[in-house]
């Protein structure tokens, strides 16, 4: 019986908990039209605790659209894991959802503080402590594993001084600063980011970007057990069959929307997210041990099985010990992990803080994983839909697109990450170019490029690039056919005929391929409703054409899903997307994290590309775009003309701090003063 009730936090610890992660959910869909860092006052009318106006009423009750609400499937199966009274359900969703957050953060850090006083505290200190040093070990071997990251910006070094050497035209000229100040958009400042409607990111005091003073009364280890228990309770709660049908949450795994909320959770604690990554592994890491302690146990008897089934409800990894189609959804097949040694050497202590499945469990599940059998045993315990994203192939293509492929690449492969990364590439000159851009990167997600309509592509890329290097063209930028192009965007003016005529010749490529880009976008929707990710938080970055195609997708998304979880953060890099043309309102509603939009205002190239839709529209890849909840990022000091995003991505991803919850930008200009 001691297995039924295993946990490292106290009843009283755990409603604490519970609450913050409510808060926490809450906060998350308020960032989605509102992100942190905003400058708010007490007496503006306009900042509000409530994101859905589907309601009249103040209720948490009456509005479904909320992520709290009842009815989302986001919190009362996570209550229900943390044994919370349900009687205290409906109050905890309401205290999330309406009431200031600022007014009961500290409230309940302070009950998670608490010690019981009873007998039973030491050994749950001592647990904690245990959990938080198997939590830095972790994490300790995911940087250690991130030694090879020198030879990848070595190898990127290499990649731009080519690329530059080769790509690199005056596409900028050199009175391009003036020319900047000249053509700079209504919703510029001298900032670095927007917010859209002109809202810039100024650091405040407010609650969402300062810790709480109570959480220094949290112990480091208090604070990696509540986001451990949390993360389990996230995980157990995507078996949601007592209440399936009313749940608006469409699917099993791993929700973007809850991940979102760790993350803001882990800021608040002042934890680094590296650590929260460490627990998502052991978490993976401990499903291959309960599944193959699961396999044993149905050659037992009736009562044996008994047993297991109260360790599903209440073990301490969650969801990880619940096998079959719960973590098949989660884990999508990918989770035999490469660094089976370093989880094996972990096994003693895991074993004495699962009893259930002990040392031994743990260590076999270590040497099986690194096997083809135990990579096979795995995938049929973890399997997503299909074979996962690169062993994909897609029942019917879209329209004319021949070409629609994910190569994995990166350290992370097989390794039971719960969390993935799509990197799109949207100009290129080679093949290569699908995936050098990004080689460079380094994070702890598993990640895959997608290649797509090469050919096209190819011709695009090349068609510009040979009118850039043309006689015509250098006369042009020559007579400030930049600055036409630009002016031509912020007020609206005619542009000359001869360059309207110069530029013809790149009208048919360019066409063909904004039919493929949309096309695979719709594509990339339909992968990721069919769950070849494995229903993991999904993060999605592409440039150029690669940017459009995850717009797209994103739209695609908002035809069918009525919320984000799929999607936990996407970043477009001078993406080719008109602003008033789009729905950008229905795309940002598919992302349950940051949305990013890149640009360049001298990108002059990618105008002349899209003038169709410059006049009246707008282009997302030159300016900002005016809507709440999309971080504009003005990258112009790093793009020297549209192909520059092949070898500048890393720099501009590097500045964005994707792993930061709320990213402080400086602009290059107020730095250097």
């Amino acid at each position: 019986m001691a297995t039924e009730s295993r946990s490292f936090l106290t009843p009283m610890q755990r409603y604490a908990a519970g609450a913050l992660f409510g808060i926490a959910v809450h906060q998350a869909q308020i960032h989605q039209t509102r992100p942190l860092g905003l400058p708010t006052s007490d007496d503006d009318p306009s900042v509000e605790e409530r994101t859905s106006s589907s309601s009249s009423s103040d209720s948490v009750s009456e509005d479904p659209d909320l992520w709290v609400h009842e009815n989302s499937g986001l919190l009362r199966p996570v209550f229900r894991f943390l044994d919370i009274e349900s009687a205290a359900w409906l109050g905890l969703e309401e205290t999330a959802g309406t009431s200031p957050a600022k007014h009961h953060v500290g409230a309940f850090l302070r009950l998670l503080a608490e010690e019981s006083g009873e007998s039973s505290s030491e050994r749950l200190d001592l647990d904690q402590e245990v959990l938080s040093k198997a939590v830095d070990t972790m994490a300790l071997g995911m940087e250690t594993n991130s030694e090879s990251s020198k030879v990848k910006r070595k190898k990127h070094r290499e990649y731009e001084h080519e690329y530059r050497e080769k790509y690199s035209t005056a596409e900028v000229p050199s009175n391009s600063v003036v020319a900047n100040k000249q053509t700079k958009s209504p919703q510029e400042s001298d900032s670095n980011v927007f917010y859209g409607n002109d809202d810039r990111h100024v650091p405040g005091d407010n609650l969402d970007e300062k810790p709480a003073e109570e959480v220094g009364m949290l112990g480091y280890e208090r604070k990696v057990t509540v986001l451990y228990e949390l993360l389990s309770a996230c995980l157990a709660a995507a078996d949601t069959r007592e209440a399936n049908k009313r749940y608006t949450r469409r699917r099993q795994g791993y929700d973007a929307r809850h991940r979102a909320a760790l993350r803001l959770l882990a800021t608040w604690f002042d934890v680094e997210w590296i650590k929260m990554e460490a627990v998502e592994m052991m978490v993976a890491y401990s499903a291959i041990a309960s599944a193959k302690e699961k396999e044993a146990k149905e050659e037992e008897s009736q009562s044996s099985e008994n047993k297991w089934a109260k360790w599903k409800r209440r073990g301490i990894i969650g969801a990880a010990a619940l096998t079959g189609g719960t973590l098949m959804a989660i884990t999508g097949g990918l989770a035999a992990p490469a660094i089976a040694a370093g989880f094996g050497a972990l096994a003693p202590t895991l074993g004495t803080l699962i009893p259930m499945i002990g040392a031994s469990g743990f260590a076999a599940a270590a040497s099986a994983a690194g096997t083809v059998a135990g990579s096979v045993a795995v995938a049929a315990s973890f399997g997503a839909a299909g074979a996962g994203l690169t062993g994909s192939k897609m029942a019917r293509r879209v329209g004319s697109v021949d070409e629609f492929e994910f190569k994995a690449i990166g350290d992370n492969q097989n390794q039971g990450r719960l969390a993935v990364e799509i990197l799109i590439s949207g100009f290129i000159f080679d093949k290569e170019d699908f995936i050098r851009p990004w080689e460079g990167r380094i994070d702890n997600m598993e990640r895959f490029v997608l290649q797509w309509e090469s050919k096209n592509l190819i011709a695009v890329s090349t068609a510009i690039q040979d009118w850039l290097t043309s006689r015509i063209a250098t006369e042009l930028m020559r007579q400030g056919a930049m600055m036409t192009v630009l002016s031509a965007l912020f007020t609206a003016l005619a542009w000359p005929a001869a360059l309207l005529a110069a530029t013809d010749f790149i009208d048919s490529s360019w066409t063909i391929a904004l039919d493929r880009t949309d096309k695979a976008g719709k594509l990339l929707a339909e992968v990721l409703l069919k769950g070849y990710q494995g229903n993991r938080p999904v993060t999605l970055i592409g440039y150029s054409l690669g940017a459009r195609v995850i717009f797209k997708c994103l739209q695609v998304l908002s035809e069918s899903e009525q919320n984000a979880e799929l999607i936990e953060r996407v970043v477009l890099l001078g993406a080719p997307v008109s602003i008033k043309g789009e729905n950008w309102e229905a795309a940002r509603k598919m992302v349950a994290g940051r949305f990013i939009n890149a640009y360049s205002s001298n990108d002059w190239m990618l105008g002349v590309a899209f003038r169709a839709s410059l006049l009246t529209q707008g282009l997302a890849g030159i300016q900002p775009v005016g809507l709440q909840g999309i971080e504009n990022v003005n990258v112009t000091d790093l793009i020297e003309g549209h192909s520059s995003y092949l070898w500048s991505t890393q720099q501009i991803l590097d500045r964005l701090e994707l792993d930061v919850y709320y990213p402080v930008f400086k602009s290059t200009t107020l730095q250097e003063q």
